[in-house]
């Protein structure tokens, strides 16, 4: 009987290597016995390492260092402030910023109270004290410059998003040093505004920055050096209006046109360091010049990017001196403690001196560096493209082009790819694998890590959505850190429970669990390099953070592979860990300025949106940056599912802890729930002039989700209707809507019956004439008086359309679609705005109505017009509410 070789009967025994002993055949274990000695772990491996994995109880220590990390380095830099100097330190430091001095500057601002345009407070009481400041800087002039002073009174308009901004006798306190005997017509423009918005003392905005220009300009005007250039210092009446002086300003003063170059200070908070959110555009010398100049630097490409994309519910004058004026910049502002942004609680006590003395420093010397500079003689010829901009750690400034930012991109993730597919060659040659069935397991770990992530994804914007549905949104307000367990923890949950189930259910692979532990880490490197790349060809400059990722991964594979530490089972893990150190602490800085900053945001952000899904989307792109490449390595310990699974368990912890009072999102005087409160009287006539309609009550803007949180407090707040119903019958629902940003949000307001507000002088409008100009045009003039806020709405009607007018011509170039918004507000000098409409109606019919026009009244700043009655409802908001209260009256004409 004979047998065959290729008998398929006959069973063989395949040994198959492998590293534990304890899994190795006994015949194997006696011949090799003296290799096992020679790898016999050391004292540290033995207490670290057990079985190929790291114990399972060095996992909290590994979650630790990294919070250490964050706490003891990233959250201390971002809220680091230098020492200030006080008045006694001036002797010492006769040519150097003094806080002390521009703390006093602000207290004497805003003992003014609110500077709402059009009240004494601000069109005489700013007024005189701001110039009495410059006047005794000049008294102190030194001998290398000189001081020039303008008060400008001005009118205009423009077009704001889709509103007509126009304004009536604004005011502006120009202030220009120059060099003695110079014949320069190159300046530098510095600016920021002294008004506040109703109801605010408007210390953080923007009362620290005008006091803070005061400062530099008496540093200036006392110095020995005279400047190269002269420099503008705009203190502008009316940017909350918005931005009305600023474009008084850049298209009308006698200065204008010589500014060059520009620094814009605003701010969204109170206090902090300030950040530059935008710069150029176009122009990288000012970014050198930052860069040169500037002592405590805090910038951001991404927050240019998120700004100019709308993501942040603010705006500044930058915008108007860009496009209205071509003036290429820097934009910076506060944004630490934006809980008490346009609320009564923006103070100067609670104003740190030592973020005067950042800003100072940094003000005074950047002012100096770019009126010094040549690149301001003529600033075309240095316009370039784009910058990438960042900090790390407020310690020094990273600046490229966006075309450097470019190369800089693909090299990086063109090196990190190779690396890694190096690394995958190198794998299958140690493990004894064909390169062809390696990249089959490479792809299936990638699968599995885009799984992961788009399962951590789902579940992290299941809890925004599960958040809000039962009615807990923003508990996190209060205890930003609540996030960390709600959204963090959830996304982490997800992001490692994937992959630690594909390696549950396949760990009979040949390769040992370190390899691939590498391999997973290895394939977010791919995906975050191919991801930089895509996003480079998109222009997005904020790419960096990718590639700074891919980067210091590829720095520690790189040392991995030529120490050959990557074939060991745990070793390769500390080259990992220690080239990672840097880019978390970096990114944890960076991310913890950004919370710090949109956190308080979602207090105006509005009702429609979501707050608890935004902070998700947020956490997910946070935690992928800062966690991407720590979380795999926690498959190397031991009971890894289970220290998964705590991460789970911490988000349940902090679910329980949001339904508790430790969630309420709101607290008096330090993270307030915002409302604007309007005790309003609506009169809407017919066609033959008669009222068809009258009733008063109170008119109310909820600036965030909560608005259900005052539910059983307020006064007849269980009467609150929307006002969704008036918005189908009623020009812009009819109701006295302040701007542009009410006009968006009108749909969700409330309205309370109540009784009649008391009104100044309501808005009265007077027909002066009205004459057919043609067969089928006919032309209205019209007079309009009132108080120095009022909002004008235009609807033309039966087939009428506005052919031409006396405002701005772009809403009717650019065909916007009726009823036009034009918001109006005057200064010092209350005459009636005289205006003319022209009509076209094709069939010459003008015997029907014409146009609807409704009209706006707002007292911003007369307390004394509260009545008991409004006074009580006021009184009857929780103590953590912040309601800016006013009267108001809307009416409506047919003509």
């Amino acid at each position: 009987m004979s047998v065959s070789g290729s008998d398929k009967s006959v069973r063989r025994r395949v040994i198959t290597p492998t590293s534990d002993p304890h899994n190795t055949d006994p015949l194997l274990r006696q011949r090799n016995s003296h290799l096992y000695e020679q790898n016999k772990p050391n004292g540290c491996e033995r207490a670290f390492v057990e079985y190929n994995k790291i114990k399972w109880f060095w996992a909290p220590a590994f979650f630790g260092f990294w919070l250490l990390l964050y706490v003891a380095i990233s959250i201390p830099a971002c809220h680091h402030l230098p020492r200030p100097l006080t008045i006694k330190d001036e002797a010492k430091y006769p040519d150097r910023f003094i806080a002390e001095r521009a703390e006093n500057n602000l207290r004497q601002l805003v003992a003014l109270g609110p500077r709402v345009v059009g009240s004494k407070e601000n069109e005489m009481g700013a007024v005189k004290v701001l110039s009495g400041s410059v006047q005794k800087i000049r008294s102190g002039l030194g001998s290398a410059n000189d001081i020039e002073v303008d008060v400008q009174v001005a009118s205009g308009s423009y077009v704001h998003w889709s509103m007509i901004n126009m304004y009536q006798s604004i005011q502006n306190i120009v202030v220009k040093v120059s060099p003695k005997n110079t014949n320069s017509t190159t300046y530098l423009l510095v600016n920021s505004h002294y008004d506040s918005v109703p109801g605010g003392p408007g210390a953080g905005d923007d009362g620290s920055m005008v006091a803070t220009m005061m400062e530099t300009l008496r540093v200036l005007a006392q110095s020995k050096t005279a400047l190269k250039h002269p420099v503008v210092f705009l203190f502008n009446g009316a940017e909350e209006n918005p931005l009305q002086a600023s474009h008084a300003f850049i298209t009308q003063h006698k200065w204008a046109k010589n500014c060059k170059a520009l620094i814009n200070l605003d701010s969204a908070g109170n206090g902090g360091r300030e950040i530059l959110f935008q710069s150029g555009p176009n122009h990288p010398w000012l970014m050198k010049s930052y860069r040169r100049a500037i002592k405590h630097p805090y910038a951001s490409t991404m927050a240019e990017e998120m700004f100019q994309n709308n993501f942040i519910p603010s705006d500044t004058d930058f915008r108007i001196f860009r496009d209205h004026g071509s003036v290429p910049g820097l934009d910076m502002a506060y944004q630490y403690n934006g809980y008490v942004y346009h609320t009564r609680f923006d103070r100067a006590e609670i104003f740190p001196r030592g973020s005067f003395q950042n800003t100072g420093d940094n003000l005074l010397a950047l002012v100096r560096e770019i009126a010094n500079s040549q690149e301001l003689e003529d600033t075309s010829k240095y316009s370039e493209g784009h910058t990438v901009y960042f900090d790390v750690m407020g310690w020094f400034l990273v600046f490229y082009t966006e075309t450097e930012g470019i190369i800089l991109n693909v090299i990086v993730s063109l090196v990190a790819i190779g690396t890694c597919l190096y690394a995958f060659k190198l794998m299958a040659y140690n493990s004894g694998l064909k390169l062809e069935k390696l990249l089959k397991r490479v792809l299936h770990t990638f699968a599995v890590q885009l799984f992961g992530l788009m399962f951590a994804v789902a579940i992290t914007l299941f809890l925004g959505w599960f958040m809000d549905l039962v009615h807990l949104p923003m508990s996190w307000f209060t205890h930003s850190w609540l996030i960390l367990g709600l959204y963090f923890s959830t996304f982490l949950f997800g992001l490692a429970i994937v992959p630690a189930m594909y390696f549950h259910y396949t760990k009979e692979d040949k390769l040992p669990i370190g390899q691939r532990v590498q391999l997973l880490l290895h394939c977010h490197c791919l995906f975050l390099a191919f991801s930089t790349l895509v996003l480079t060809i998109c222009g997005v400059r904020s790419v960096f953070v990718l590639m700074l990722s891919c980067l210091f991964y590829t720095m520690g594979l790189i040392i991995n592979l030529a120490t050959k530490l990557h074939s060991k089972d745990v070793a390769w893990v500390i080259p990992h860990i220690v080239c990672f150190v840097p880019p978390f602490v970096f990114f944890a800085y960076f991310s913890h300025g950004f919370f710090l900053t949109f956190i308080p945001m979602f207090g105006r952000f509005g009702e429609n949106v979501n707050p608890d899904l935004v902070v998700a989307v947020f956490s997910i792109a946070v935690g992928l940056l800062t966690c991407g490449f720590i979380v795999p390595v926690l498959h190397l310990f031991r009971k890894s599912k289970t220290i998964i699974c705590a991460l789970l368990a911490i988000t349940l912890v902090c679910v329980i802890i949001a339904i508790t009072p430790m969630g309420f999102p709101y607290r008096p005087e330090t993270s307030v729930q915002r409302f604007s409160v309007l005790h309003a009287k609506r009169t809407f006539h017919d066609a033959d002039n008669k009222i068809r309609r009258q009733e008063s009550g109170y008119f109310i803007m909820p600036q965030d989700r909560r608005t259900y949180a005052v539910k059983h407090d307020v006064i007849n707040m269980t009467l609150a209707q929307k006002i969704g119903a008036d918005c189908q019958k009623e020009m812009m629902c009819g109701l006295p809507l302040y701007n542009q940003r009410w006009h968006k949000t009108r749909q969700n307001t409330l309205w309370i019956p109540a009784s009649e507000p008391l009104l100044g002088t309501v808005p009265a409008i007077k027909v002066i004439s009205k004459k057919q100009v043609s067969p089928n045009k006919i032309r209205f003039e019209l007079q309009l008086s009132g108080p120095d806020h009022m909002a004008l709405f235009i609807q033309p009607l039966n087939g009428a359309v506005m052919k031409d007018w006396s405002f701005h011509q772009a809403p009717l170039r650019l065909n916007f679609q009726p009823p036009y918004f034009i918001y109006f507000s005057w200064g010092v000098n209350g005459d009636p705005l005289n205006f003319w409409l022209q009509l076209e109606k094709t069939n010459g019919d003008f015997k029907t109505p014409l146009f609807e026009l409704g009209v706006g009244g707002h007292w911003t700043h007369h307390k004394e017009m509260l009545t008991p009655d409004f006074t009580k409802f006021l009184n009857s908001f929780p103590k953590y509410v912040d309601a800016t209260p006013w009267p108001a009256s809307y009416e409506t004409w047919i003509y």
